[in-house]
């Protein structure tokens, strides 16, 4: 890679986004004990994988 270029996606600002309950939310800061133990208790997956075989 050039030193000029940039990576897919270098540079733009995102914020984590994850439905829980069928509810799209950002942070968990106002869940109760039982909702954040559901979030606690999910599989979760990586795209880790993913970006290295897009390559």
């Amino acid at each position: 890679m050039k030193a000029d270029e940039k990576k897919v996606g270098e540079g733009v600002k995102f914020e984590r986004i994850r439905r829980i309950t069928g509810y799209l939310v950002g942070t968990t800061d106002r869940f109760n004990n039982a909702k954040r133990a559901e979030e606690h208790d999910r599989v979760k997956h990586s795209t880790a994988g993913l970006m290295k075989e897009a390559k």
